[in-house]
C-alpha cells in the first residue's frame, strides 16, 4: 500500500470537491497512485506525481488528467456497462467549477442570459461573461474542443474575448458558444437570436445578416422537428455528454 493521503486543501471549497471526487474514485477501487499511473498505459503526463497532485485539491489539473484519472478508477459497474460517460460527466462538471472559482473575476456570479443583450456591445459582453463562466479556457483550449477547429481561430477567439471583435459568422459564433460549453441546440438559440438582434441594431454596419438569421431559423427548425418525437431535455442532456467526448478526443486541455 502507498502512503495515505495528505488531507484536501480546502482554501477553494470547489477545488477541495474535485478533488474529494478524485480520491473517492481511487478509494472506491483500492488502487494506489502508482498503480494507476501503470494502468494508464505510461501516458505521460499521468506520473504519480501528477496524480497525487491531481487530487490534492491545491491545483486544478488539466481536463485530460481528470479524464484520464476517471477511467484508471472505472469501477466493476462501469467496466460491466463498458462506460463511465456517467463519471466524466460528473467530473467535467466539477472541473468546470473550480476552474471557475480560480479563474472567473469576482462581478460573474452565474452564467449570463443572452435574452438581455440589445447591442454589439452588450452581445460581446455577455459573450466574455460566458467564456468567464466556463472556466476561463484558452484560445488555444477552445479551438481544440471544437468539431471544426478552422471555423475557431486563435487570434480571432482571443480578439472576440478582449471584446475587439464580434465573431464574423453565425458558425463562428456558434464554435465560440460550443467552447464554452453551450452546446445543446435549446440553449443556443437564444444566443442566436440575440447576436441577430445585436447585429440589426447597428444601422451602420455592412454585415450581411442573412447568414444569421438563416442560421438562426434552422436552429429553430431543427428544435422544432426534435420535440416531435423527443424530449428536449434528454436532447440537452446527450448534446452535452457528446460535448465532453469532443473536449476528451481534440484536446489536452492544460490548467
Amino acid at each position: 500500500m502507498g502512503r495515505p493521503d495528505k488531507p484536501v486543501d480546502r482554501t477553494v471549497p470547489a477545488r477541495a470537491k474535485l478533488a474529494d471526487f478524485l480520491r473517492a474514485r481511487k478509494e472506491a477501487v483500492g488502487m494506489t497512485y502508482e498503480q494507476m499511473a501503470k494502468s494508464t498505459n505510461g501516458v505521460p503526463t499521468l506520473s504519480t506525481a501528477t496524480l497525487k497532485r491531481a487530487a490534492s485539491g491545491t491545483c486544478v489539473p488539466s481536463w485530460v488528467t481528470v479524464s484520464d484519472f476517471i477511467e484508471a478508477t472505472a469501477t466493476e459497474e462501469e467496466l460491466l456497462i463498458d462506460s463511465t460517460l456517467a463519471a466524466r460527466a460528473r467530473g467535467h462538471e466539477l472541473w468546470v467549477a473550480a476552474r471557475r472559482a480560480t479563474r472567473a473575476p469576482y462581478y460573474v456570479h452565474k452564467a449570463p442570459d443572452p435574452a438581455l443583450a440589445s447591442s454589439e456591445s452588450d452581445f460581446l459582453r455577455f459573450l466574455r461573461h460566458q467564456h468567464v463562466w466556463a472556466g476561463y479556457p484558452t484560445p488555444g483550449e477552445m479551438q481544440q474542443s471544437v468539431e471544426h477547429p478552422w471555423d475557431l481561430p486563435t487570434s480571432t477567439t482571443r480578439r472576440i474575448i478582449a471584446g475587439d471583435i464580434m465573431p464574423v459568422s453565425p458558425q463562428q459564433a456558434t464554435a465560440f458558444l460550443k467552447a464554452c460549453h453551450v452546446v445543446a441546440p435549446v440553449d443556443l438559440e437564444p444566443w442566436l437570436a440575440a447576436a441577430v438582434r445585436a447585429l440589426s441594431s447597428n444601422p451602420s454596419s455592412k454585415r450581411d445578416l442573412r447568414p444569421w438569421i438563416k442560421e438562426h431559423q434552422d436552429l429553430i427548425d431543427y428544435i422544432n422537428g426534435t420535440k416531435k418525437g423527443v424530449d428536449t431535455s434528454v436532447v440537452r442532456l446527450l448534446t452535452n455528454e457528446l460535448g465532453v467526448h469532443q473536449a476528451e478526443n481534440r484536446s489536452g486541455l492544460a490548467a
